[in-house]
């Protein structure tokens, strides 16, 4: 199946974003080659394609949204992984966190809950290639208990409250990041310190669309 089309015109576009993120802060190695590597346009509406790369949110299908460069930068900073690692995003989404992560090394296990997102997804995985370690249909509230412990979990929607079970999931040392709250939210991150024992930090306010449970 022939990849969708990256011209040098995208290109120079994602390096142009990727400097105004550097300038926002964003520093970590692997985070900006992964940044200046995926095409964002390929995970745009058709209509949305000429604002890829621009450091804003859109929206996409069953009412949800792309986040903004910046924010699906800070949170892969946030999860401070190596090549290789064990990760769990909650929330594939459009597939553009999905498609960072990824191109960062990592191992990614990505759970969406809305059907008609997870089926587009599905099909936009196959056509460019991207083959995460599982993709899955199901209710993020839960995690993958089966596949974990994880060295990190990243979650894209903003949940009312700290899921316990995603806690429970995480490697000693690992690390969940999530933004917890109404409109806006604050970003957590809660590192594994011990069986029991977690510490917590908060890095400021950010919007995203609600975490949703159960399954359609």
């Amino acid at each position: 199946m022939q990849l969708p089309i990256d011209s040098t015109k995208h290109q120079g576009q994602r390096m142009q974003l990727v400097a105004l993120l550097k300038e926002k802060g964003i520093s970590h190695p692997q985070v900006i080659a992964a940044l200046e590597k995926v095409p964002r346009h390929w995970f745009m509406d058709p209509g949305l394609v000429s604002h890829a790369y621009k450091n804003k949110a859109y929206p996409i299908a069953a009412e949800q949204t792309i986040s903004h460069p910046y924010t699906v930068a800070f949170q892969s900073e946030l999860i401070d992984v190596k090549a290789g690692d064990k990760v769990l995003e909650i929330g594939t989404g459009s597939g553009y966190q999905t498609a960072i992560l990824k191109a960062m090394q990592l191992e990614i296990y990505t759970i969406e809950r809305q059907r008609e997102l997870f089926k587009k997804i599905q099909r936009l995985f196959s056509q460019i290639g991207l083959r995460p370690k599982q993709v899955l249909f199901g209710d993020g509230y839960l995690g993958l208990p089966e596949d974990g412990p994880f060295d990190a979990i990243i979650v894209t929607a903003g949940a009312p409250y700290l899921p316990k079970t995603l806690l429970s999931q995480l490697k000693i040392g690992g690390r969940l990041v999530i933004p917890i709250g109404e409109d806006p939210q604050i970003m957590y991150r809660y590192t594994r310190t011990g069986e029991k024992n977690f510490d917590k930090e908060t890095f400021g306010e950010f919007r995203f669309v609600p975490m949703l449970k159960d399954k359609n």
